[in-house]
């Protein structure tokens, strides 16, 4: 860590928990972001600013005015933009040692198996069941820690899966990929603004804990927030043995 550095990382490093060993282990770190939208704004902003040292940033869209109301990665003049490249130049104007790779594309399964075997944690920022199962099922496939956040209308939702430890659930355990879940989206029924920085906060603050090897995840608890109310609730998790995903590794 040189001089420059340890002045722009001195806040975390007068950390005991993080100190200069935690920072080094940021900085050796690589992080995929799966969505550069409304939680993936506030995650990639938060691990660039951290020093993650690679971040991997993955959507297929394009910002649109009407994502600026949350997605704060963004702004009116990127408009058109791919939102991968958005975020890469937001993170570049605070913090330009951090690698960021800008991957414009939907996330499918053939190429999270390659990305998420390279990266050292998963944040699960889309906005979708089918990407968040092709996300869980790389993750469960190489072992790797995943952050899971949702937002929509007023609720949000925060988890880690972490298969690396028995017993824990991945998340097809809480919501299998035959469930008939009723898929909602922005468009049609709103999001307020601040949540979408709320969960994503929290995203960044579970990846950085990890990355550092602090204090302990959220794995085996799910979080969720009554915006309304400003109202946690937390249900415990455990692993389903009948998972299709994570039980035959597992066994």
């Amino acid at each position: 860590m040189n001089d420059d550095q340890l002045l722009r990382y001195s806040r975390h490093i007068l950390l005991d928990d993080i100190g200069i060993e935690g920072q080094q282990r940021l900085l050796d770190g690589h992080a995929l972001v799966v969505g550069a939208g409304g939680l993936g704004s506030p995650v990639a902003l938060y691990l660039g600013t951290a020093g993650v040292g690679r971040i991997t940033v993955a959507d297929h869209d394009h910002v649109d005015v009407t994502n600026l109301q949350r997605q704060i990665a963004h702004s009116l003049a990127r408009i058109g933009r791919p939102k991968a490249e958005s975020v890469r130049e937001s993170i570049a104007a605070i913090n330009p040692d951090v690698q960021v790779d800008a991957v414009v594309l939907r996330a499918d399964a053939p190429w999270l198996d390659r990305a998420v075997a390279e990266a050292d944690v998963v944040l699960d920022c889309s906005d979708n069941f089918r990407t968040r199962h092709a996300v869980n099922a790389a993750c469960v496939r190489h072992r790797k820690p995943l952050v899971s956040g949702a937002a929509i209308g007023f609720d949000g939702q925060i988890a880690v899966y972490d298969v690396r430890t028995p017993g824990q659930p991945c998340y097809a355990c809480l919501f299998p990929a035959d469930s008939t879940v009723e898929e909602v989206r922005c468009a049609t029924m709103g999001v307020f603004a601040p949540l979408v920085g709320i969960i994503g906060s929290v995203q960044a603050a579970e990846a950085l804990k990890l990355l550092a090897g602090i204090g302990s995840s959220l794995a085996g608890r799910l979080q969720l927030l009554d915006a309304r109310r400003m109202e946690w609730t937390e249900l415990k998790l455990a692993a389903q043995p009948t998972c299709a995903v994570c039980a035959p590794i597992a066994g």
